[in-house]
């Protein structure tokens, strides 16, 4: 039940875009298109969970037992930027298309602070392996969720007619704003949870 709870709260109630603000770059550079957004979505779950445990097993079994607590950012920086220039590998090699698509954005996921920003909150919140995962994986549908929600949003705007002085960025951040508030209706959802699951 407790994962089940994680899972719900981290892509509804505390989603890592539009309620933590983390991950924007990315949220409003590659969210023009739903395809790109996918692909998109797809390498930043799969170097977000991949970072999660590698980073978990650095902290608990390097920088802990050494008393090296105080490199944990940049080790963790480290790690994320060799997950990422793996990814972009491996793009190049099976879907060139998409890491044409992706163009610069997919460096960016090196400095992509939703990845940095579960790996640190997976040590803060004392999270084991297991849970730490299921709160990757949670993170990463809901990062994904917002990200095609607002690509469709943004698609759905080009082809209306907008005026002038809101075109581009400024209707961008305004529809982003009503995605967040959106959002936020989910709030207390995972109360209601925990009393339902009795884990309060």
């Amino acid at each position: 039940m407790e994962y089940i709870l994680i899972f719900i709260t981290a892509i509804f109630v505390n989603n890592i875009v539009l309620s933590q603000f983390l991950g924007i770059c990315p949220f409003l550079g590659v969210s023009k298109k739903v395809e790109t957004a996918i692909g998109m979505s797809a390498a930043v779950a799969f170097v977000l969970v991949i970072a999660t445990i590698v980073t978990y097993l650095i902290q608990k079994y390097v920088l802990d037992a050494f008393g090296l607590e105080y490199l944990q950012t940049i080790s963790f920086i480290l790690v994320i930027a060799a997950l990422v220039q793996m990814v972009e590998i491996v793009l190049k090699k099976v879907s060139p298309a998409l890491y044409q698509a992706l163009g610069v954005f997919l460096p960016l996921i090196t400095t992509n602070c939703c990845i940095l920003g579960v790996a640190i909150l997976v040590i803060q919140k004392d999270f084991n392996l297991l849970t730490g995962v299921v709160y990757a994986i949670s993170t990463a549908i809901g990062f994904g969720l917002a990200l095609i929600i607002f690509a469709g949003l943004r698609e759905q705007m080009s082809l209306v007619k907008i005026p002038k002085g809101m075109q581009g960025t400024a209707i961008a951040l305004v529809t982003a704003g009503l995605l967040a508030m959106a959002f936020m209706g989910f709030s207390g959802v995972d109360g209601g949870l925990k009393v339902l699951f009795g884990l309060n």
